[in-house]
């Protein structure tokens, strides 16, 4: 289908962008690589007035270290992310993640700002940055603020983002040198939402975890952050009996759709499954 009529800007600043949607409000939409509002555009499921394309915007682009954290701007694209000889050596897990994501057409113009801002549960990055505790800055009317990634989601395509507001940054906190990380995904088919998948960042000390940090993707109405099973994991060695305990603490939250993917039991179990493979590929690349 054809998408219905709309105004289309291209401002070329953050300000300039924040403007058109505090005076526009919810007939306005931004748009960054475009894949998820334009189909939705195109079956008349979503018809704003104002479209706001974002690629003009210089500031939003680019990836930098800054002091402690890795920052990344909103509409820096999935092929940019795999690229970056930065984040390979810092944050490994994010490429990882990228080349799992849809495929390379998709990739070269999705944004890593458009995958975590508009709430689809089937996104992978937002598990990922509730995993490694990343927080989101957001411009408005009002200025700026950062919004924890673990706050942000509320339910299917329902965010803390306010109407009048944009995702420019995401901020990663780095994690220590010789961090384990796995992100594992179930997918039936190449270019395909998950299954279920699970991302797992952990640190050792003395055979021991010292820290561990677990979400889940696809299995509930947000991402999910699994806080019982990183509790069970820590000070653990990853025995056995302890790693069966964090698997059905983290199932235990998910709350997955029955779908052609698979019914609901079947994606929860996929979910620890999933975990199961993400721990033991995370614990065989830390140190310590």
């Amino acid at each position: 289908m054809i998408p219905g009529e709309f105004t289309y800007h291209r401002p070329s600043t953050v300000a300039e962008a924040v403007a058109i949607l505090a005076s526009h409000g919810d007939e306005a939409r931004p748009l960054a690589g475009g894949h998820s509002i334009i189909p939705m555009m195109k079956l008349r499921m979503a018809a704003p007035e104002h479209l706001i394309d974002l690629s003009g915007v210089a500031d939003l682009k680019g990836i930098r270290e800054e002091g402690g954290a890795i920052v990344i701007g909103a509409m820096t694209t999935q092929h940019e992310l795999i690229a970056s000889d930065l984040l390979a050596s810092k944050l490994p897990i994010i490429r990882e993640t990228s080349l799992l994501i849809a495929d390379p057409q998709i990739r070269y113009l999705g944004t890593i700002g458009g995958n975590v801002a508009n709430g689809d549960p089937g996104n992978d990055m937002p598990a990922l940055m509730q995993c490694l505790n990343a927080s989101y800055r957001v411009a408005g009317p009002n200025g700026e603020r950062d919004i924890a990634a673990r706050d942000f989601y509320e339910a299917a395509y329902f965010t803390a983002l306010a109407p009048e507001e944009l995702v420019t940054a995401v901020s990663i906190p780095v994690p220590p040198a010789g961090h384990g990380f796995a992100y594992e995904k179930l997918k039936r088919k190449v270019g395909d939402y998950a299954t279920a998948a699970a991302a797992v960042v952990l640190t050792m000390s003395g055979g021991s975890v010292a820290s561990c940090s677990v979400a889940l993707t696809n299995v509930g109405d947000t991402p999910l952050y699994a806080a019982d099973a990183c509790g069970i994991l820590t000070g653990s060695t990853l025995d056995a009996d302890t790693v069966n305990r964090a698997v059905a603490a983290a199932e235990a939250i998910t709350r997955p759709a029955s779908d052609g993917r698979g019914p609901a039991e079947y994606r929860t179990k996929m979910a620890g499954v999933m975990l199961r493979r993400a721990l033991a590929r995370a614990a065989e690349r830390a140190n310590g």
